[in-house]
């Protein structure tokens, strides 16, 4: 595992900020990263969405440093910096299988912390998946967004052309990137577009039915989570449906739920004109629920 270290002068707070390559047993080399606080009092692992990277969670992490959070977050298969087809997988579970070695690598690095797990949009589909496998291993769980229903007009051509396509034509365009959904703020979309570590093509065929597959199985295991749980959703969101977040929050088991649908905005939260108050409310929902006498000492 190589990694290298240097210290980040984004937030007030001195932070050790690490790269690393995690690798997967099929050989796939994935881009991680570390926010490291002096006297971290939890680890966060950040689940990024479809598409895009954990680059663009920059802000997120400094947020969640600068209150005592470790953050863990790498580049999914096929995304950003990591290796693999551009967004394209037949197996989504490869997703969870990835995502238990940044786990690991955070609990190497940081021992004896309770993890928190933060997953949008298709990173939600995947933080639920890894909860319902190694929920014992988690203290909270966070979605934004989360991928469990797609509108309308994106799942049912998914779902029968998939079903027929995937296996016979894996990278074959099935859909073309859905615009102006991500955001109220115009420049996020400008800048996903612009940006050389996301991907702006066509949704294939593989990773289509992929997701539609792992949703629907999801949906229909939702009560096997119990950990605590906080579900956000913008009310205004044409790329995930916020009936998701909704039935999350409904059939989890959960004795500790939350559901906050956030009137106006659309699917990025956390890229929303108004990001820093959805940032405060997650910030305040974890620091409830996180280690009660403070920080503790590394």
């Amino acid at each position: 595992m190589a990694s290298h270290h240097m210290t980040s002068s984004a937030s007030p707070l001195p932070v050790t900020t690490t790269r690393s390559v995690l690798h997967a047993p099929d050989g796939t080399a994935l881009a991680a990263t570390a926010w490291l606080p002096v006297h971290p009092r939890a680890v966060v692992l950040l689940a990024h969405g479809y598409a895009e990277h954990s680059g663009r969670y920059g802000h997120v992490s400094t947020a969640l440093v600068n209150r005592g959070y470790a953050v863990f977050t790498h580049d999914h298969r096929g995304h950003g910096r990591s290796s693999g087809p551009r967004a394209l997988i037949r197996r989504f579970d490869a997703y969870v299988d990835d995502l238990h070695l940044l786990t690991d690598h955070a609990r190497q690095t940081l021992t004896g912390l309770p993890h928190i797990l933060i997953g949008h949009s298709m990173g939600g589909l995947i933080a639920i998946r890894y909860a319902l496998r190694h929920g014992d291993d988690l203290a909270a769980l966070v979605t934004s967004g989360v991928a469990l229903i797609f509108t309308d007009d994106v799942a049912a051509p998914l779902r029968w052309l998939g079903g027929l396509i995937a296996p016979i034509a894996p990278t074959l365009p099935v859909r073309p990137r859905v615009r102006n959904v991500l955001s109220t703020d115009p420049t996020v979309e400008r800048d996903f577009t612009d940006d050389p570590l996301c991907y702006s093509g066509p949704v294939k065929a593989a990773i289509g039915h992929a997701m539609s597959t792992a949703a629907t199985d999801t949906r229909a295991r939702l009560g096997e989570l119990a950990l605590p749980l906080l579900a956000m959703h913008g009310a205004a969101d044409r790329l995930t449906n916020p009936g998701g977040s909704r039935l999350l929050h409904t059939h989890a088991a959960s004795p500790d739920k939350t559901i906050q649908l956030w009137p106006g905005m659309k699917h990025e939260l956390f890229q929303e004109r108004d990001r820093a108050e959805v940032i405060a409310s997650m910030l305040n929902w974890l620091d409830a629920r996180s280690v009660p006498d403070g920080p503790s000492t590394r």
